[in-house]
C-alpha cells in the first residue's frame, strides 16, 4: 500500500486511466458514461462546494441514496474535505432508527436522493447539530411554511456544483492542502450495521483499512481496466463498497449503477434488463439474489416445455458429477464426462449466460452462507459464484474462493497479508480441522466502534478481531464458516450447535419452505418457525381439489409439510445430513415472512434472531406444550386457512 488515502488512490487512477469509463448511469432511456478525468473534475467541484458550506476535517456527512454516479462522487468529495462519510441504508424507514444513526454519528450534513428527502426533513427539529442538507435531485415540495432556520440549511447539488466551479483557485489550493494532510489512520467511513442484533453499532473504517483490503482483494481477483460490473447490492454495504467501488477504481475498471425505479421493488425488477444492457464481466451477489437468479433461470427453462426442463436437469446432473467441488474437477474417470458436459454447455448453458450479457465470468458471493447446491448450480452454468467471507469490521474481505483456487462448499482461502486463527472458548488456538471462533489480525481490521468502548473491548483484544463467527480451516487452507456463535442452539445438556446450515438446507431442499429459524435455549428439543411458500401450498391443494379454508384442506397441507420435514429425519431422503436432536421436533408454520419492515431481518437479509424470539415468544412457548408438538395443531391449521384470503 503506497497511498495515504482513498483520495490519493482515486487521483492516481484518474491520471493513469484518465480516458477510461469510470461510471455508467441510466436515468432515462440509456446508459451514459463519464470518464475518470471527468469524475475527478466533478468530485473536486462538489468538494469545493462542501468546503464552502463549512465541512472540515473529521466532520461527518451522511449519505442516503440509491446507487448512482453522485453517490461515489459525493463520498470522494467528503473525503477530499477531510470529512468522514456515513453511508446509510435507503431501507431505513423508522424515523427513530434514522435519527439514532444521525445523532450518534454527530453528522454535520446529509446528502440525500429524491425518494428519501422527506425522511430527513421530518427530523430537522431534532437534528440541532445539522448544518446542511444537500439534495441530489430537485427538492420535492414547497416548504414556504418551514422555519427560516431550516430553509437556510437546504441546498441543491447543482447549486453546490455551481458554487464549487465558481470558487477561486485558492479554494482548490485549500483542498490540495487538506488532501496532503490526510493520513492512512484517518477515519474514512462510519458504517452502521445491525448485524444479527437490534442494536446498531458504528464501525469506524480508516483510509488504511480500505486501501489494505482493496490490495488484498486485487491480489486474488484479476480485474483488468476493461472490466465493468453492475452494482446490484446496496452501496452502503461494506462488501459492495470495497469490492464494488474502490477495487474497481484502483484497477481503472468501470462501475454501472442500477436504473432507479419509483420504488425499491421497481428498482429490483430492473436488474435483468440492466444486466443485459451493461454486460458485466463480474457481479457481486448475496444468497437472496442468488436464489432469485436461479429461480428466474429455471422458470425460463420451464416455459420452454417439459423436454427442455428434462434436458436442463440432465445437463446439471452431468455437470455436477464432472465439476465436483471445483478444485477436483474432471479428476479420474470423471474426465470421460467432459465431452458430454461441453455438449450441454453449448446447447443449453451458453444460452443462459447470454441472458446475463454473454461475458459474465464469475460472481463473487458474500453476505451470508451460500448453500453448496447453489454454488454447484452456477458453476455448472459456467458462471461460478465464488463464495467469500468477511464482515464490516474487517473492511470486509477475509477470505474468498477465486478462479485460481476454489473449493465449493468452503469460503475460500484467507486473503494475503492477514493473519487468521481458530480459537476455542479458552482463547487457545485450535488445530487444523477443529471448529472454533474465527479471529483475525491485519491492517484491514477496523479502528473500533464509534463512541462504543464496551463493544471495542469485546471485539478487539490484543490486536485481534474476534469475529463471533464459527469455522475451521482444512489441511489445504480453505476456510469453512459454520455460523454465528450467538446464534447457537443450546441443548438441555449444554451441547451447542450452529443452526444456519440446517436452515439453509431446509429452504434449499424444499420449495414449501421460504424461511426457517430454529430455536433451542437449553430446551428438551429443538423448535422451528417456518414461513411457508404460499404459492407452493396452494398449488398442492389445488391439484388435489382441496380448499385451504376447509378442515380437509388444512389437514392435507399440514400432512404434506410434515412430510417435507420428515425428509431430514431417519429414513428420509436427507437422513444423516444433520444430527436429529437439532432438527425441529415441533414446528409453527407462519404465513407472514420475516422482513426488514418488521425488524425481523437486517439490511443484508439476515434474520435478526433476538427480534424474532421476542416477536414470536408466545408461539415458541406454545411449541413446548404437548399440543404444540402436534403438527396439525389448531394454530397451524389457522395459518393454512389464511392462505386463501
Amino acid at each position: 500500500m503506497h497511498h495515504n488515502s482513498l483520495v490519493h488512490l482515486f487521483e492516481e487512477s484518474a491520471q493513469k486511466f484518465s480516458d477510461n469509463v469510470m461510471l455508467r448511469e441510466n436515468r432515462g432511456d440509456a446508459y451514459k458514461e463519464i470518464t475518470y478525468r471527468e469524475a475527478l473534475t466533478k468530485a473536486k467541484a462538489i468538494a469545493r462546494g462542501l468546503a464552502g458550506l463549512g465541512l472540515g476535517r473529521g466532520e461527518r456527512v451522511a449519505l442516503i441514496s440509491e446507487g448512482r454516479n453522485d453517490w461515489v462522487l459525493t463520498e470522494l468529495a467528503i473525503l477530499y474535505c477531510g470529512g468522514i462519510s456515513v453511508p446509510l441504508s435507503v431501507k431505513i424507514e423508522e424515523p427513530a432508527d434514522l435519527l439514532f444513526r444521525l445523532e450518534h454519528s454527530g453528522c454535520k450534513g446529509v446528502v440525500v436522493s429524491k425518494h428519501h428527502q422527506q425522511k430527513v426533513l421530518d427530523l430537522l427539529d431534532h437534528l440541532t447539530a445539522l448544518s446542511f442538507v444537500v439534495f441530489l435531485d430537485s427538492p420535492d415540495g414547497n416548504w414556504s411554511n418551514m422555519p427560516v432556520a431550516h430553509r437556510r440549511k437546504l441546498f441543491d447539488i447543482e447549486e453546490l456544483l455551481y458554487r464549487g466551479e465558481q470558487m477561486s483557485d485558492n479554494r482548490t489550493d485549500v483542498l490540495d492542502r487538506i488532501k496532503e494532510k490526510l493520513r492512512p489512520e484517518d477515519a474514512a467511513n462510519i458504517c452502521y450495521t445491525s448485524g444479527t442484533s437490534a442494536d446498531p453499532k458504528g464501525i469506524v473504517l480508516t483510509h488504511k483499512n480500505y486501501l489494505h483490503n482493496v490490495e488484498q482483494a486485487s491480489a486474488i481477483f484479476d480485474v483488468p481496466p476493461w472490466y465493468t460490473s453492475l452494482h446490484i447490492l446496496p452501496w452502503d454495504h461494506s462488501f459492495a463498497h470495497t469490492v464494488g467501488i474502490y477495487s474497481l477504481i484502483r484497477n481503472g475498471a468501470s462501475l454501472a449503477s442500477l436504473k432507479v425505479g419509483k420504488t425499491l421493488t421497481e428498482t429490483v425488477r430492473n436488474i435483468p434488463v440492466c444486466i443485459r444492457e451493461v454486460r458485466p464481466h463480474f457481479l457481486l451477489s448475496v444468497p437472496a439474489l442468488a436464489k432469485n437468479f436461479r429461480s428466474s433461470i429455471e422458470n425460463g427453462v420451464r416455459e420452454k416445455g417439459p423436454l427442455a426442463m428434462w434436458l436442463f436437469r440432465l445437463g446439471l446432473k452431468i455437470a455436477y458429477a464432472y465439476n465436483r467441488e471445483g478444485h477436483n474437477r474432471g479428476e479420474g474417470a470423471r474426465k470421460l464426462l467432459r465431452p458430454l458436459y461441453r455438449l450441454f454447455d453449448h446447447l443449453l448453458f451458453k444460452k443462459v449466460r447470454e441472458g446475463f450479457g454473454g461475458r459474465l465470468e464469475f460472481f463473487v458471493g458474500g453476505g451470508a452462507l451460500l448453500d453448496i447446491e447453489l454454488q454447484r448450480f452456477f458453476y455448472a452454468l459456467g458462471m461460478p459464484m465464488f463464495q467469500g467471507y468477511g464482515l464490516t469490521e474487517a473492511a470486509p474481505v477475509i477470505s474468498s474462493n477465486t478462479p485460481a483456487f476454489h473449493k465449493l462448499g468452503s469460503s475460500g482461502k484467507v486473503v494475503p497479508w492477514l493473519d487468521l486463527k481458530i480459537c476455542g472458548d479458552d482463547g487457545q488456538e485450535k488445530p487444523i480441522g477443529e471448529q472454533g471462533e474465527i479471529v483475525v489480525s491485519g491492517d484491514n481490521v477496523m479502528a473500533g466502534y464509534w463512541n462504543n468502548p464496551s463493544a471495542d473491548s469485546e471485539a478487539l483484544r490484543d490486536g485481534w478481531l474476534y469475529t463471533g463467527d464459527l469455522g475451521y480451516l482444512d489441511h489445504e487452507g480453505y476456510l469453512y464458516v459454520k455460523g454465528r456463535s450467538k446464534s447457537l442452539l443450546i441443548g438441555s445438556d449444554g451441547e451447542k450447535y450452529s443452526p444456519e446450515g440446517i436452515e439453509e438446507a431446509m429452504m434449499e431442499k424444499s420449495g414449501f419452505f421460504d424461511q426457517v429459524m430454529l430455536y433451542n435455549n437449553q430446551s428438551p428439543y429443538t423448535a422451528g418457525l417456518i414461513v411457508i411458500n404460499r404459492a407452493e401450498v396452494l398449488n398442492y391443494l389445488r391439484d388435489k381439489g382441496l380448499d385451504p379454508a376447509t378442515p380437509a384442506g388444512q389437514q392435507a397441507a399440514l400432512h404434506k409439510l410434515g412430510f417435507e420435514l420428515s425428509r431430514f429425519l431417519p429414513g428420509g431422503e436427507f437422513s444423516g445430513m444433520f444430527p436429529q436432536r437439532w432438527l425441529p421436533a415441533a414446528t409453527a408454520f407462519l404465513s407472514e415472512p420475516f422482513s426488514e419492515k418488521s425488524g425481523l431481518m437486517n439490511s443484508t437479509m439476515k434474520i435478526v434472531r433476538p427480534a424474532i424470539h421476542q416477536f414470536h415468544k408466545d408461539t415458541i412457548a406454545y411449541l413446548y406444550t404437548p399440543g404444540g408438538k402436534i403438527i396439525d395443531n389448531p394454530r397451524n391449521g389457522e395459518v393454512i386457512a389464511t392462505l386463501s384470503q
